[in-house]
Order: C-alpha cells, then structure tokens, then sequence
C-alpha cells in the first residue's frame, strides 16, 4: 500500500492536465510503447507502437531476446509497485490523445525518493520539451509531498538516452546494473565547462547559490588527470552525498566524451572497488563490462571509444 506521501504524489500526477493515469484496458497498448523505447533504446529502431500488430510485436520481442511476459519496458518492474502515465500536451493540442509514456513507483526507496521508469515520447512529439515537463512534474509532486525527488536508470549503450540525462544535470548515483540517475533535494544545481586548456571542471552550487569548482579533469598520454580543489577538499570534509557522487557524475560527462576515465596502473588495479559507485576506473570497468553484454544480446554498440580499449 502506498503511504500519505506516495499517495499525495500521484493524486497531484493524476490531476494534472499534462499527464494520464492509464485506463483499465490500456495496458497492452502500454506494453507496445514500452516495446517501442527498447528497440529504440537497444537496436537504433525507431517504431510506431500503435502500428505494431500481434505478429509484428512477437518478431520484436524475439529479436530482443524477450521471455513475452514482462518485455518491452526499459526494466521489468511489476505493475502494483507503480503507477503509468500517458504524457499529454498540457494546451490541449492533439486532442488529448498520448504522446508518451512515463510510470511512477509507489513505494519510494530508502532515500525518500520515487523511482522514474518507461520515461518515453513519440518521435512525432519530440522536441517539444515533453520529457523534461513530465519529469519536472514528478519531482515538483515529491517535493511538494516532502520526499527529496526522483531516481532512474538507463543503459549505458543508449547514449542518446545517456547525454539527455546528462544534459538535464541529474547526477549519476550508481552504475551497478545499469546507470542510474537522480535528482534530489539535498544534490546541488552543477554544470560542467570544458576550457580552452583542453580540462573539463566540474562545479557545483554553493549555500549561497553561486557555483565553485570542485574538480578538473585533463588528459596526457592517453590518461586522466584529475585535480581537487580546496573546494573539493571542505565538501569531503563536511561529509555528505556530494562528496560520494561527484567524482561518478563528472566521470560520466568524460565518459561521454570519451575521454580517458583510467589514471594509472596503481588506480586501475583497484578499480573492481568502485564497480557500483566512485572512482572513474570503476566506470571504466562497468563500461567494458555494459559494452559486453549488450554485444552479446545482439543489441548495438555505439561507445565513444569507438571499440577501443579504456585502458
């Protein structure tokens, strides 16, 4: 059962004009838009899933190395334990009819955070703003019902699924099974610029809003140069989430840009230490080990290492 809090969260999702709970009946036609965002996600493919037919959907789900009973969604999850969405334009254009999908937990995690999942929009509604609207509500509801925000995950082989996160500035809170992403109340507002010396610096807001540098990545031989700052030095001192997730989060920006996440022979060979959360050899690692998998589920790899060794 859901609590007070939960329960508040998604009354405020229900009510709101930009969103759908979705209807008895409409859970197939649910499960096809989810279908659509794996083959897209996993295979480049880009459907339309009110097209797909009986047929159709079976060669899908083959081809993705789908069971047919809980296929098709980003991540198998049970549907008592959320609640789905239709995404809707909020001035009514369309008719009301649905442009994507999104499904909300209703059970936050142990952070007091709800988790996020079958995040997707139509090719025909992109560029629309409809994804980063529907997760602005999500997290709006959570705050407004005293939880810190929302959690999610996505595969590191979905790079265009990746860089939208990034670009969105959520920070990176684990990369165990897959990469996971959050935006929460006590995580500050970052940005990450890149200079005219070729180093990308990490910054992040401070008490009084105004964004210090916290970490500078280069590069030299083929290795990762990455400088603390005094900055650096008080967060850690102070404790705290930032402390834990900021290396992870800038070493997934670098990621992207397929710079080197490796320092030396010394930090590489303790890089298992850090295969959930940590140190950029530990992404490094789980890359290697995401990059692997996928190939083997005949799903396609585009890295920005361009198949070359991260080490």
């Amino acid at each position: 059962m859901m609590d007070d809090q939960v329960t508040g969260v998604h009354e405020r999702l229900a009510a709101h004009p930009a969103l759908r709970p979705v209807a008895f009946g409409e859970g197939r036609r649910f499960r096809l838009w989810d279908l659509a965002a794996l083959a897209e996600g996993a295979l480049g493919e880009c459907l339309d899933p009110d097209s797909l037919t009986v047929s159709s959907e079976k060669r899908w789900r083959l081809r993705l190395g789908s069971d047919g009973r809980d296929s098709g969604r980003e991540h198998g999850h049970a549907d008592d334990m959320r609640r789905r969405y239709w995404i809707r334009s909020p001035d009514g254009r369309g008719g009301g009819r649905p442009l994507g999908t999104v499904a909300v937990d209703t059970c936050p995690t142990g952070t007091g955070a709800l988790r996020v999942s079958s995040l997707y929009v139509h090719p025909v509604a992109r560029r629309q703003g409809l994804a980063s609207a529907a997760l602005d509500l999500v997290h709006d509801a959570c705050r407004a019902e005293g939880l810190h925000g929302f959690r999610l995950e996505t595969h590191w082989t979905w790079q265009p699924t990746v860089r939208y996160y990034l670009g969105r500035r959520l920070w990176v809170t684990s990369w165990k099974h897959a990469l996971g992403f959050a935006r929460l109340s006590y995580l500050p507002r970052y940005e990450v610029r890149e200079t005219a010396a070729d180093e990308v610096t990490f910054l992040v807001a401070d008490g009084e809003g105004e964004l210090v540098p916290l970490l500078v990545a280069g590069s030299g031989g083929g290795r990762l140069r990455l400088k603390e700052t005094e900055w650096y030095g008080r967060m850690t001192e102070e404790g705290g989430a930032v402390g834990v997730y900021v290396r992870a989060t800038l070493a997934l920006h670098l990621a992207v840009r397929g710079r080197p996440l490796v320092r030396g022979k010394e930090e590489w060979a303790r890089a298992h230490w850090s295969c959930d959360i940590g140190e950029p050899e530990g992404l490094a690692y789980r890359i290697g080990a995401f990059e692997r998998v996928a190939r083997e589920s005949g799903w396609r790899v585009e890295s920005p290492y361009g198949g070359l060794s991260l080490v």
